[in-house]
């Protein structure tokens, strides 16, 4: 891996300087990032660099450019350049650049951007400068700086700015990819479910502008739908039958016969070659049917394509009769686009199987919903038409936070790695109401997608920008990015992890600390303690127990970095299966560790899960004397009035003698009756009701008054449990094949979890 480059190319440097005859402008700062070049970023093949786009443009007769220069970092020094000449990466997120424009003569001339802070940055330096400090943050993507003359756009420069932490092409396009896929996908499989169209009608609330943004997104896509649907369209057999000479028929089928016996005229008479026989002579037909089978396009789905098409013809000449109707400065640019798109149209339109009648009313057959191509081009009408609004500009994302954009992906991918396994039950990112469509995806705004497992039929959720409900911070508040819960089958426990996007990295510069500890780019130290603080802080209130639980088992970083292999041997990833808090590697190309991971917690048992989990110093002991504590005593009856006595004046009795070790006396909180099917049936067997111990004595036999005894007065020792209240369990615990045949002793947290007998027996009786 290269080491940043070092001395001058690495200071302030002239990066671009654009001369003209109203002024000078000149751009100056560090033309290498040190992260990219640790990274080895925007490169082609080996040392070669990728192609940044450049353009400096004169929009009005009052600017010429005289000449440009800009810095060609495998050269290090300004070259000339030219429409021809390919320029390269020199502008990055976060740094920041000197900007100075010398004005050659006294005039007004203003600065213009769309981001106001940048906006604003530039500001006069005198009566013949304008000079600030330019940081583009994270934002990435083409930009333009626009000088304007007297009020109007006169010169404009626009540049590319890359990301620091990513690859250009091979990871940030493949995001802005990947997130309008996601969206597509979501929005078609929403509006596929919720739309059955009966009859065609357009929203009456969309918007041009929105309705020629989303066509810029689909336009492309669309055109080659149409052209796989004209390798191998939709069609239908027809069959046409015609009266011609019998001499000239090539083939005449049995239908001949039904015509022939209507029109007797057609028959002549011919006794030698005559084929139909009638009143003792033979004839032969004038004029037969000819039936002709050919293939017809002229069907509902052809008719809804071409509908499609003149829909979208049509609205492109609106919107061009709108700006020039509004008297709007006609962007050439966007001009030459929409000219592009009609011709494009108009040819497609002239295709044979697109030579069809007009549509009047249509349902969604299985060809427009299945059919390749067909399903395409309906996918992208039900966007177009149906209006899809996209908050937080989602469509618009040439120049983009990318910090946020990373954010939104990192959502987006979860639930694509979990839809390709998982069937999607519920998700509240695409939305309806009476604008149109639109996705919720935005941090101002909550989101969560359901899904099932189809081999155990469990249950999980995926939360963006939300804790589920019950979960709390009793201190400050936290929002992690993405969380997922597990409802595992057989428990009432949610498994819950954290997956938050960071769009931080550490390149680990040699000499640093970083690199003496880790020895390899990761994820920023502050990242991992935030994970150590969100499984910490967010805690469930357990209403039956009245008890606050931690409720995050795991808490990982994503971060931004290619190289999965190498990261496999940081110590934030091997901290994952040591405290369950650690890092994934997480771009369109590095999946498959977070892929492998999903899928293992997922597929975990609880009790799995529940090991993956770090647990405070002493669980062990805590739960081994818990579990093994002998505080309920379950005792037999050895009568069926006893039940009664027993429920009655709230007691029970047994013999001490039963009770081998009178230790345990003095830990019984609990006691509960176990009823034998030998006294009571197999309906009524097992254990129902227990109490809280109020106070216990040992006595004679003949002082228990509320049973009399059988046997006469008894100088028998008995001991006597004096119950608070008697409680009946909601779920009783069942025989199962063992008993209780005097007492036995259980852990309560067993008690209250058993199902039958013989679970008593694993705490402790």
């Amino acid at each position: 891996m290269a080491s940043p480059h070092t001395g001058y190319p690495n200071q302030q440097t002239e990066l671009l300087r654009v001369e003209t005859n109203l002024f000078n402008l000149y751009i100056q700062g560090k033309p290498f990032h040190p992260t990219v070049e640790t990274l080895q970023l925007h490169r082609q093949t080996g040392e070669e660099w990728t192609v940044a786009h450049f353009q400096a443009t004169s929009l009005g007769p009052s600017v010429t450019i005289e000449s440009i220069s800009i810095f060609s970092p495998e050269r290090r020094e300004l070259m000339p350049w030219t429409v021809d000449s390919p320029a390269q990466p020199i502008f990055y997120e976060t740094q920041s650049y000197e900007l100075v424009i010398e004005k050659k003569q006294e005039m007004q001339l203003i600065f213009h951007h769309d981001n106001m802070h940048i906006r604003n940055a530039i500001k006069p330096l005198g009566k013949m400068i304008l000079s600030g400090i330019v940081n583009f943050q994270n934002e990435v993507g083409h930009t333009e700086l626009e000088l304007r003359y007297n009020g109007e756009a006169a010169f404009r420069l626009q540049l590319e700015i890359f990301p620091s932490k990513m690859d250009y092409k091979r990871d940030y396009q493949m995001i802005l990819n990947d997130v309008n896929e996601q969206i597509y996908n979501l929005s078609f499989d929403f509006m596929r479910k919720t739309y059955h169209l009966t009859g065609l009608k357009d929203t009456q609330h969309q918007s041009l502008t929105e309705f020629f943004t989303i066509l810029q997104h689909v336009f492309n896509q669309l055109v080659q739908a149409v052209e796989r649907i004209r390798q191998s369209p939709h069609s239908k057999l027809q069959v046409g039958n015609r009266i011609v000479e019998a001499a000239k028929v090539r083939k005449a089928g049995k239908e001949n016969l039904t015509f022939l016996a209507k029109r007797p005229h057609l028959l002549v008479e011919d006794s030698k070659n005559g084929l139909i026989p009638r009143g003792g002579q033979r004839y032969t037909p004038s004029h037969v049917l000819e039936t002709k089978r050919h293939v017809d396009y002229d069907t509902a789905e052809n008719r809804f394509i071409r509908w499609v098409l003149l829909r979208i013809q049509q609205k492109l000449k609106d919107l061009k009769f709108r700006l020039a109707q509004k008297g709007r400065q006609q962007d050439p640019q966007l001009e030459r686009k929409m000219n592009l798109m009609q011709t494009h149209l108009q040819r497609l339109l002239k295709y044979d199987f697109l030579a069809v009648g007009e549509i009047r009313q249509m349902s969604i057959t299985l060809v427009l919903q299945m059919a390749v191509g067909y399903r395409e081009v309906y996918r992208y009408y039900l966007m177009l038409m149906k209006g899809l609004s996209i908050q937080s500009d989602l469509f618009r994302l040439s120049m983009k936070d990318l910090a946020l954009l990373y954010e939104y992906w990192c959502f987006l991918k979860i639930h694509h790695l979990l839809s390709k396994n998982y069937e999607l039950l519920k998700q509240d990112i695409i939305r309806v109401n009476r604008n149109g469509l639109f996705v919720t995806l935005d941090r101002t705004q909550k989101a969560k997608m359901v899904y099932r497992n189809p081999r155990n039929g469990e249950i999980f959720t995926l939360y963006y920008n939300s804790l589920p409900q019950g979960d709390k911070t009793p201190t400050l508040p936290q929002k992690p990015d993405n969380v997922l819960t597990l409802k595992k089958n057989n428990t009432s426990v949610e498994y819950k992890y954290i997956f938050d996007a960071k769009y931080r990295l550490n390149p680990a510069y040699e000499g640093t600390p970083y690199h003496r500890d880790y020895k390899m780019p990761g994820p920023e130290e502050d990242d991992i303690n935030t994970m150590h603080r969100y499984r910490d802080a967010i805690v469930y209130l357990d209403d039956k127990e009245k008890e606050l639980e931690r409720s995050m088992f795991g808490a990982y970083v994503l971060f931004p970095y290619h190289d999965e292999e190498r990261f496999q041997e940081h110590r934030f990833y091997r901290s994952i299966e040591q405290i369950n808090v650690g890092a994934f590697p997480f771009l369109p190309n590095s999946t498959s560790l977070m892929e492998k991971f999903l899928d293992e917690i997922i597929l975990d048992s609880p009790e799995k899960a529940y090991e993956r989990s770090t647990r405070p110093r002493g669980t062990k002991e805590y739960y081994k004397n818990k579990l093994s504590g002998k505080n309920v005593l379950i005792g037999a009856l050895s009568q069926k009035e006893q039940l009664a006595a027993a429920l009655e004046h709230k007691f029970y009795h047994t013999p001490l003698k039963n009770i081998t070790d009178h230790k345990v006396l003095t830990e019984i909180e609990y006691v509960a009756l176990y009823q034998s099917i030998q006294l009571f049936g197999r309906d009524d067997a097992g254990i129902r009701v227990y109490g809280k111990v109020a106070n216990w004595k040992v006595v004679q036999r003949k002082e228990i008054t509320e049973i009399p005894s059988g046997l006469g007065a008894s100088d028998e020792l008995y001991v006597v449990f004096t119950v608070e209240e008697w409680e009946k369990r909601a779920r009783p615990i069942l025989p199962g094949g063992t008993g209780v045949q005097r007492v036995m002793y259980a852990a309560k947290y067993v008690f209250d979890r058993a199902g039958e007998v013989g679970e008593l027996r694993f705490g402790g009786g």
